[in-house]
């Protein structure tokens, strides 16, 4: 296969090597590397975002790393825009694009276009919430199946995120979710991508995470998360979700045991690494999926 002629995408969960298994494709093909990581744009989080060191890059271009303000949020949209654009950027130098990153919706957006459904006011979002949360899952889904039949086979009776969303978004737009997926295009077709998931075993992974997250903290992690508290960023915003920062500010709040803050990012991040390979199993059928022990191997055959 001509490698050089695609545009490759790398996932896997967080702590499996995706980052150094890119730098090694990006030398075979003389790639550019694009970030996928919803946690790695943020400039003031680059110690628990594990983001790729400069030292590290060994030549290769590195793109979409620290470059967005944490007090700023930065959505799957926003991403796909500059993403795309890079990848045209990097076509035109004669490079082959390498897409690297743990966030499954910013490459579901890449290969199979966003949905633009139009803003819903934050009125009837909160009507539907608590529409839902009085009525209770199992009558709301009925009320969701009056509403929108389509809905029927497409989400789960238990799905209780994707009921309200097919709820409001029917509500708002009088089209169902899935006519709205169903009008969704990618700019790119199916063909112009090779995809590679490392696929960690979970004994194997668990370990990575706890070196990890010790490294973390012996590399500067506290002092990181100090500098982003004196930031003071908004609670509703994406980059507190960054594991790490609420563990580690009670830690500097309450002066408790280290060693249990290191043991709660841990499981934190196992708990992350599970729900990524469960959306992997869900979404990402059509992916080449990597053991470890098999990496070199491919990387002889490219």
């Amino acid at each position: 296969m001509d490698f050089k002629s695609k545009i490759i995408l790398i996932s896997g969960p967080t702590a499996s090597g995706k980052s150094t298994f890119a730098i090694k494709v990006a030398k075979k093909v003389n790639g550019e590397i694009i970030n996928a990581d919803s946690m790695q744009v943020y400039k003031e989080l680059k110690i628990l975002s594990a983001r790729p060191d400069p030292k590290k890059y060994q030549k290769i271009k590195h793109h979409l790393y620290g470059f967005h303000n944490a007090s700023k949020n930065f959505s799957t949209g926003d991403w796909l825009k500059l993403a795309i654009k890079k990848i045209k950027e990097v076509q035109k130098r004669k490079k082959t694009p390498i897409l690297v990153g743990g966030t499954g919706l910013y490459f579901k957006a890449l290969t199979d276009g966003l949905v633009k459904i139009p803003n819903i006011s934050l009125k009837l979002r909160n009507q539907t919430r608590d529409f839902q949360k009085n009525l209770g899952q199992k009558k709301f889904y009925e009320k969701l199946l009056q509403l929108d039949p389509s809905s029927r086979g497409k989400i789960k009776p238990t799905d209780t995120q994707r009921s309200i969303r097919a709820y409001e978004v029917k509500k708002f737009t009088k089209k169902s979710l899935t006519e709205w997926f169903k009008n969704t295009k990618s700019n790119f077709v199916e063909d112009d991508f090779f995809k590679v998931y490392i696929d960690y075993p979970r004994q194997e992974l668990i370990e990575r995470i706890n070196v990890r997250t010790r490294d973390m903290i012996e590399n500067g992690a506290l002092k990181e998360v100090k500098d982003f508290i004196k930031l003071r960023v908004r609670k509703d915003k994406s980059s507190n979700k960054a594991i790490g920062v609420t563990e580690i500010t009670e830690y500097l709040k309450n002066q408790k045991n280290l060693n249990d803050t290191r043991d709660k990012i841990a499981i934190k991040t196992r708990q992350y690494a599970k729900r990524q390979s469960t959306w992997a199993r869900g979404n990402m059928m059509s992916w080449i999926k990597l053991k470890p022990q098999d990496i070199n191997n491919f990387l002889k055959k490219i």
